[in-house]
């Protein structure tokens, strides 16, 4: 089962946590430390029992102004904080700068921002059952916090394994190269392997609450056991190719070449002579090397 077919009771839902700004709480923190110290300089001057409750009354007001002090926390740009009571999650602060919470909530950070992976390099067989080697760069940032946090166990490893995974799976889906470009290769449709292997990534890390911006391959070869036999192969492939196109252009430069000379009357040439012309033709349209001509000095027959 894959990660996109899990169950979506069991996954976490990012929610606004309520929480306050720090700047409005760091004055009220203030001002009860300063009346707390007020009023216990002013309990100095008095005596009897109405000193007695101003120096009680101080030294609360003082132990609640110390006290907030413990809730303050700060938020950097593309950054958040995930806010959580004795375990259970109340919801993530995504506000920056100075905030405040009550202090017995504890606070889990975890940076928004994009990351740039670069894969290990991975053996996979192709569609084909050639072994290559596969490397790919993904760009990916996480967009829900409570489901990085709580539905997996450590979200940047399960993002390098995610990667590996799809990555197998892409290479093992298409071939690494065909010369006749009848079918999508790895080699050949970058784009399209690229397009396809983040919609895969996507989908595998969604139980993460992770996205990907832009992923693709950053290195391709076959394996070494193989690199040189698949050299001659595709070096073999590619002069039959050109052959070929070399052939096919002969031929239609033979034919034009009888056709006019019939349609202009320059030469009647019976069926062993034409054939003998086009034979010559063709040596020397498809010959690697230059041709000597033969001059003849006499008739043709």
């Amino acid at each position: 089962m894959s990660p996109a077919d899990t169950p979506a009771l069991n996954r976490s839902r990012e929610v606004p946590a309520s929480t306050q700004s720090g700047y409005v709480m760091l004055l009220v923190s203030l001002a009860l430390v300063s009346a707390a110290a007020w009023m216990f300089f002013d309990t100095l001057a008095a005596d009897g029992e109405p000193a007695g409750l101003m120096l009680l009354g101080s030294l609360l007001t003082g132990i609640i102004g110390l006290f907030i002090l413990t809730g303050f926390y700060m938020i950097n740009p593309n950054e958040a904080a995930a806010i959580q009571l004795f375990g259970a999650y109340k919801g993530t602060d995504r506000n920056e700068g100075l905030r405040w919470v009550l202090p017995w909530l504890g606070k889990t950070k975890i940076a928004v921002r994009a990351n740039n992976v670069i894969s290990q390099t991975i053996k996979v067989n192709d569609a084909r059952g050639n072994p290559i080697e596969m490397a790919a760069q993904v760009v990916w940032r996480v967009t829900d916090t409570a489901q990085a946090l709580f539905d997996v166990d450590d979200y940047r490893e399960f993002v390098t394994a995610q990667i590996e995974a799809a990555v197998r799976s892409i290479g093992s889906r298409y071939p690494y190269d065909d010369i006749e470009h009848h079918e999508i290769t790895l080699r050949g449709n970058h784009d399209e392997v690229s397009a396809e292997l983040r919609i895969a990534l996507i989908e595998r890390l969604s139980v993460a609450g992770i996205t990907v911006d832009e992923c693709g391959l950053t290195h391709l070869a076959y394996a070494p056991e193989i690199a040189g036999a698949m050299l001659r192969r595709q070096q073999a492939e590619a002069v039959i190719a050109a052959r070929k196109k070399l052939v096919e252009g002969a031929v239609t430069m033979v034919e034009m070449a009888l056709t006019q000379l019939s349609e202009k009357n320059v030469v009647e040439l019976d069926d062993e002579r034409r054939a003998t012309m086009v034979s010559n033709l063709m040596v020397v349209l498809c010959g690697e090397r230059e041709t000597q001509p033969v001059v003849n000095a006499g008739s043709l027959y």
